[in-house]
């Protein structure tokens, strides 16, 4: 019947879900699995389906049937036949171009489509058929070293290619997990082992994407597929205490000895069996016409697995190093895909197809992680700043609203309402961190606080000897915090949607008790601010997540 049914899909490959209807969360899951959300406002949330969700899709499984089955399941109006068909050929796509080894001559690769029409497509396109030399009706060759450009240019015409072309071994390196060592034996979770297996033990496997909530242990998925791998390991994180919850979780997990581990970062220079960087220190130069000289890093040994932490963050300069390197196995991690500079079709094409996805509900109803309520307060503005606002210039107004200083009396009261808490204050503004750091007597940790010093405040939060930490944006990623349990965002960057996963995965590790944690966001009303964080918070509403908007007058109710 068709009231059962909660979706109006339209031709134009958009879906409206109708979010007051009782279909509303089994439609919202399956469209997950091929759609992207791109709108959600409080009656419909806006998806469309893409060439690259349905790619993606096609990577972990869904066929097209399946796909255009679960799309007709949610319709209440019916699925345009037309579209019915666009997304089974889109979907066919993914496969029919095949690059493996040339089996008479080394360093060179082969190019095979499954129909003859398909390569003419592809060799229609100069940028395309300059790089390969026909040989057969559906057959052509490159060279080797052009695997990566080959592949990421074909991305971008449309052409998806499943790459068979294997991978060296690289150096071996013997490890294991910590077994009989009492409190340090370790052991995966069942989804952490689905996750490793999804990467090395499937067809094409090898390079992927593994996409999982904040706090499902995405670092012990990767020394799972190292461990599986037995070889020599670069790991790229997005800063340097990443860089040491990876050595630390290495140490403590493995039979690694820590004379084998390095860390390659602005403070320490070491290249070691298994290596960990951060982005930051590959992509230092001294000006912009000098080489990007740690870049070197890549090359240093003979990597046999490259792991990517925080994919969606990997940097344009590391993308082009990245195409240089498709012989070297490399796993992607992110709680995301969404990528703020649009460029998920090369993650798709250099470091490979999403392999797994655990949805963060999912993990929330098994107790994995913990639950979260959602909340954003709207914030008035007195009159001295309506009347700055209104007669500022445009890029001068989200900044404003932002900073909006009646935001600190709402942390105060917040603090009040969880008075034995973990709580953290999250910001983008240092003028405005330090003013809510003094008045709440917190302390503050930004860029520009000492490594040490950081390492010391993050343990006397967890050891539960200062209660309320205020961070800057360093804090929004690979930040080891289990003891949080409420968040106050109280400004962000525009309409960034990963930072918003990032900063409520600061949340998600269990906790002892009802497993129950909260989020919340402070907005200026009636601002450009109010205007982005719908924009922000597309992502968590996608997963699962719904923020609850009140007045603050409604504080002391909320919760």
């Amino acid at each position: 019947m068709n009231d059962l049914k909660a979706c109006i899909v339209q031709r134009d490959r958009t879906v409206l879900l109708e979010c007051g209807h009782p279909g509303f969360e089994a439609a919202r899951e399956k469209l997950s699995r091929f759609a992207e959300l791109v709108k959600s406002p409080s009656a419909f949330h806006t998806y469309r389906i893409t060439p690259l969700s349905l790619w993606n899709a096609a990577a972990v499984g869904y066929k097209a049937d399946e796909i255009t089955e679960d799309l007709a399941s949610i319709s209440r109006w019916g699925v345009p036949a037309g579209l019915l068909q666009e997304i089974r050929e889109l979907v066919m796509r993914y496969g029919k171009l095949k690059l493996q080894k040339d089996a008479n001559e080394a360093g060179v690769l082969r190019l095979t489509a499954a129909e003859s029409p398909l390569l003419d497509e592809v060799f229609a396109v100069p940028a395309l058929s300059s790089q390969m030399v026909r040989v057969g009706i559906g057959e052509a060759v490159i060279k080797a070293e052009s695997r990566g450009s080959l592949k990421q240019e074909l991305m971008r015409h449309g052409f998806p290619v499943l790459d068979l072309a294997g991978y060296h071994d690289g150096q071996a390196l013997k490890l294991a997990w910590r077994t009989g060592d009492g409190s340090r034996e370790f052991k995966l979770r069942s989804y952490q082992d689905e996750a490793a297996h999804a990467f090395v033990g499937i067809a094409g496997g090898g390079s992927g994407v593994l996409v999982l909530p904040c706090g499902a242990g995405k670092t012990v998925i990767g020394i799972a597929a190292l461990e599986r791998q037995q070889c020599e390991c670069l790991i790229l994180t997005s800063n340097t205490t990443s860089v040491e919850q990876w050595v630390q979780e290495l140490t403590d997990k493995t039979t690694l000895d820590p004379t084998q581990i390095g860390q390659y970062t602005g403070r320490k220079k070491e290249v070691k069996p298994v290596t960990v960087a951060t982005y930051q220190i590959l992509t230092h130069r001294r000006s912009k016409e000098d080489e990007f000289e740690h870049m070197k890093l890549f090359n240093e040994r003979n990597w046999g697995l490259i792991i990517y932490d925080e994919v969606h963050l990997l940097p344009a300069p590391v993308f082009r190093a990245t195409a240089d390197i498709q012989a070297t196995r490399r796993l992607g991690l992110t709680a995301t895909l969404v990528r703020e500079d649009g460029c998920e079709e090369d993650v798709f094409s250099l470091i490979g197809p999403k392999r797994y996805e655990m949805p963060w509900k999912e993990l929330e109803k098994t107790g994995w992680i913990a639950r979260v309520e959602c909340f954003e307060f709207r914030v008035p503005m007195d009159a001295a700043l309506r009347e700055k606002y209104l007669y500022a210039l445009a890029k001068e107004k989200f900044r404003l609203a932002a900073e909006n200083p009646a935001k600190t009396a709402i942390v105060l009261q917040l603090l009040k309402k969880h008075p034995d808490a973990g709580i953290l204050v999250i910001g983008q503004y240092l003028d405005q961190l330090s003013g809510i750091a003094a008045a709440i007597g917190a302390p503050l940790i930004s860029g520009k606080t000492a490594q040490p010093q950081r390492a010391a405040l993050y343990a006397s939060f967890k050891k539960g000897e200062i209660r309320v930490l205020v961070v800057s944006k360093v804090a929004n990623f690979a930040v080891d915090l289990p003891d949080a349990s409420v968040a106050i965002e109280i400004s962000g960057s525009f309409g960034s949607r990963q930072e918003e996963a990032q900063r409520l995965g600061r949340l998600l590790r269990p906790k002892t008790g009802d497993n129950q944690a909260y989020f919340y966001t402070l907005v200026t009303e009636n601002s450009k601010e109010e205007e982005f964080a719908v924009r922000r918070q597309m992502f968590l509403i996608e997963q699962g997540y719904e923020y609850s908007v009140h007045s603050v007058k409604e504080v002391r109710s909320a919760t």
